[in-house]
């Protein structure tokens, strides 16, 4: 067989590139997986009841900001690095930001605090469970972000789970907070984010097993 003989079989059948199948595979995942974690909040743990009266005060939307800027920069990462040979880059240091952000809140608050308010500040009522509760909530966004990035063509395959497990677990914390009665900074800076790197840490240890193509 001649060579162009050969690149015309390889090539038959073949269309246009779907230019949109990367915002459409992670959408029906985020869509698919958010409304599994609302679901699964509301079932197990239920809404707090006054969400409607703390909806409406600043601090409730410091808190949903934390897991909402680390959501919308864990789409970023996903949107690159599901490229071949695409790299996080500096979206990686851009996660920072909102850590440094929330640690500030944290150091301020416990400066303010008298030194018997600091541990309620830190530890709250629920440590012992919440980071366990967002890690579960996130395994069926940690799921859809899997298949999504499965169907692309990721080759930074350990940063690429870690950027879907990233994304699955902000996205669980920000369904975590309609339940979570924790209003304190400090305990956001630790257990918000212990929650959020089980699934990170999950997804960099199975990226190169599940997102091999």
């Amino acid at each position: 067989m001649k060579t162009d003989e050969l690149i015309n079989v390889l090539a038959s059948g073949e269309g246009p590139v779907d230019r949109h199948v990367l915002l459409r595979r992670l959408g029906i995942a985020l869509l698919g997986g958010g409304l599994a974690a609302l679901l699964l909040t509301i079932s197990l743990y239920g809404v707090r009841a006054d969400l409607g009266e703390v909806a409406r005060t600043p601090l409730f939307w410091a808190k949903v900001a934390l897991p909402g800027s680390l959501a919308l920069l864990a789409i970023w990462l996903n949107r690159r690095l599901s490229r071949p040979g695409v790299k996080g880059g500096g979206v990686w240091l851009l996660l920072g930001l909102p850590l440094l952000l929330v640690w500030l809140g944290a150091a301020l608050s416990l400066a303010g605090a008298a030194p018997e308010a600091r541990g309620e500040l830190i530890f709250g009522r629920t440590w012992r469970t919440c980071a366990l509760n967002i890690a579960l909530l996130s395994l069926p966004v940690f799921i859809g972000v899997f298949w999504a990035l499965r169907g692309l063509a990721p080759t930074r395959l350990r940063q690429a789970g870690a950027a879907g497990g990233l994304l699955a677990g902000a996205t669980a914390t920000v369904a975590y907070c309609l339940h979570c009665p924790e209003m304190g900074v400090p305990f956001w800076g630790i257990w918000y984010l212990l929650g959020m790197l089980v699934p990170t840490l999950a997804g960099a240890a199975l990226g190169p097993r599940l997102l091999r193509w």
